[in-house]
Parts: structure tokens; sequence; C-alpha cells
């Protein structure tokens, strides 16, 4: 973990897999999640995105949505690939422990606890995220990094993708 403070110095913000799933198929958030991913792996926006994330991305992404599996694989295989610092590999024994507190405290998902035990452990204040609900989280500010109205085109296109 040196080795990655090291290289970032501090991290700010830690980002939530409903950041990296637009950027696996087309849909009206792809450019501005692959930009957003791009500032991050690039260590030109302070912020780690867990292996962890790209790993829920590829389940939600093609279970939920129905996205090609190949084609999710290989965008997600390439972001791997990067090798960049940002992309953090580590979930502790304790980690899991304080996720599970988190997800008991809120009444949340667990994978959110893990986000804000994260966000604690390395002292970075935000979550990027699409997940409103985690605005009511007292110990992290929850930052959605995209403009307001592309959201909700993605939104009301996901809609109308999963009745179909």
């Amino acid at each position: 973990m040196n080795t990655l403070r090291e290289s970032l110095g501090y991290v700010k913000g830690i980002v939530d897999v409903s950041i990296i799933v637009p950027a696996t198929f087309d849909n009206p958030l792809k450019e501005d999640a692959v930009r957003f991913l791009a500032e991050v792996l690039s260590m030109r926006r302070r912020a780690i995105i867990p292996v962890t994330s790209i790993i829920g991305a590829y389940h939600i992404a093609t279970r939920y949505l129905r996205a090609p599996r190949i084609a999710v694989k290989r965008i997600l295989e390439g972001l791997l690939r990067t090798r960049s610092p940002a992309l953090y590999p580590y979930v502790t024994s304790e980690l899991a422990a304080d996720s599970l507190d988190y997800a008991v405290a809120y009444n949340i998902e667990s994978w959110d606890g893990y986000l804000i035990a994260l966000s604690r452990n390395l002292g970075a204040g935000i979550v990027y995220s699409l997940d409103e609900e985690l605005s009511k989280v007292k110990e992290i500010i929850a930052i959605n990094p995209f403009p307001r109205r592309k959201v909700l085109e993605y939104h009301k296109w996901i809609k109308k993708r999963c009745r179909t």
C-alpha cells in the first residue's frame, strides 16, 4: 500500500462500480465515463479504482444490462492492462469487517460499505458514484462526476433497455 501512497501522494476519491459500467457499452454516458476513468488511470485525478469494482462492472453490465459479454470483458481487461497505480487490489479482513459495519449502520449494500471503509482507511473523503443513496452517509462526500442531464438520459435509456 505504500507504493500507492508514494505514487499518488494522497488519494481524494474512490471510484464506484456505477462509474465504470457506462464505459463498457454504448449508452448516453459512455464518453463521459471513459474520459473520467482515463483521468483516474493516468493519475490526473487523485482517485483509485478498486479492482473489485471492475469485476462488479462485468456482472452488472452483462447480467442486468445485457451488454455483450465479450465486448465488456475486452474493455475491462483494457482497464486492467494499464497497470495504473490507481487500480487498488487490496481487500483485507479488516476492510471487509468495516464494510459490514457500515452496511448495517446505514442500511446499505455491503459493497457500498466497502467503498466507505476504503475511503476512510485511505483518508479519501470522496466516493464517485451514481448511487444517490450514498449521499446519506456522513463519513464521505458522494459525487456524481457526470452532467445531471446526461445521467437522467442514461437512467431513461437503462429503463427502456431493461423493459425490452
